[in-house]
C-alpha cells in the first residue's frame, strides 16, 4: 500500500486518532510531505522520460523493435507524470485552503478573546451613570461660561446718569470761570505824566492778553472734564 493510500485510509497517528481526527498543523505536515514525495516522483519520471527517449533515437532504424519498446515505456511514463502533475494540483489546493481555514479559526479565536475583553471591562459600566455623568459635565461648562462672560463684559458704572444734564452743568461751570477770569481783569490807573505815544493801543493790546488768558484757560478746563466725561461712560 502507498503512502497516500496510508495516508487517506488513517495512516495518522494513535494520539491524532485518540482525539478524534489530525490538528491543521499534523494535516499541513502531511500534505507537505506528499507534495515533496510526488516532486521527487516527478524527477524521477523526468529522467526516465530522457533516457528511453535516448535509447529510442539510439536505435532508430537499426532496431526498430528496440526503439519502439523504448518509446512506449516512454509514453508511460509521460503519462504517470501528468497524473502527478494533477494530484500535486489538487494537494496544492487542499492545503491552501487548509492554511486559510486554519488562519480564519485563529482570527475568530482572536476576535473571540478580545470580545471577551471588551465585556470585562464594560461590566462595571452604567449607562445611567455615565449619562448623569455626562449631563453634569454639561452643566459645569454651561457655568463656567457664564462666569467667564460676566467676568469679561465691560463694567457700566455712573450709567444711571443722563449726559445731557451734565453737559449741560458742565457749561455752566465753564461760563463761571470765565466770568469769573473777566472780573480779575484789571484796567490800567490814568497816569500822571505825560502819556507815551499810542496809549489807546497799548490799552486795547493788554487787554487782548487778558482775554487770550482767559479763553486758553477755558480751553484746558473743557479738555479736562471731557476727558472726565468719557472715562466715566
Amino acid at each position: 500500500m502507498s503512502k497516500i493510500s496510508r495516508f487517506f485510509k488513517g495512516g495518522g497517528s494513535t494520539a491524532s486518532k485518540g482525539r478524534g481526527g489530525p490538528s491543521p498543523q499534523e494535516a499541513l505536515a502531511r500534505l507537505r510531505e506528499t507534495e515533496e514525495m510526488l516532486s521527487k516522483k516527478q524527477e524521477y519520471l523526468e529522467t526516465r522520460i530522457q533516457r528511453e527517449l535516448a535509447v529510442a533515437r539510439q536505435h532508430g532504424t537499426k532496431n526498430r523493435r528496440a526503439a519502439l519498446q523504448a518509446l512506449k515505456r516512454k509514453k508511460r511514463y509521460e503519462k504517470q507524470l501528468s497524473q502527478i502533475d494533477g494530484t500535486l494540483s489538487t494537494i496544492e489546493f487542499q492545503r491552501e485552503a487548509l492554511e486559510n481555514s486554519h488562519t480564519n479559526t485563529e482570527v475568530l479565536k482572536n476576535m473571540g478573546y478580545a470580545a471577551q475583553a471588551m465585556k470585562k471591562v464594560h461590566e462595571n459600566m452604567d449607562l445611567n451613570k455615565i449619562d448623569d455623568l455626562m449631563q453634569d459635565i454639561t452643566e459645569q461648562q454651561d457655568v463656567a461660561q457664564e462666569i467667564s462672560d460676566a467676568i469679561s463684559s465691560r463694567a457700566t458704572f455712573g450709567d444711571e446718569f443722563d449726559e445731557d444734564e451734565l453737559m449741560a452743568e458742565l457749561e455752566e461751570l465753564e461760563q463761571e470761570e470765565l466770568n469769573k477770569g473777566m472780573r480779575d481783569v484789571r484796567l490800567p490807573s490814568v497816569p500822571s505824566t505825560s502819556l507815551p505815544s499810542h496809549p489807546v493801543t497799548s490799552l486795547l493790546h493788554s487787554c487782548i492778553i487778558h482775554v487770550q488768558l482767559a479763553t486758553q484757560r477755558r480751553a484746558e478746563d473743557e479738555d479736562e472734564m471731557k476727558k472726565l466725561a468719557a472715562w466715566a461712560s
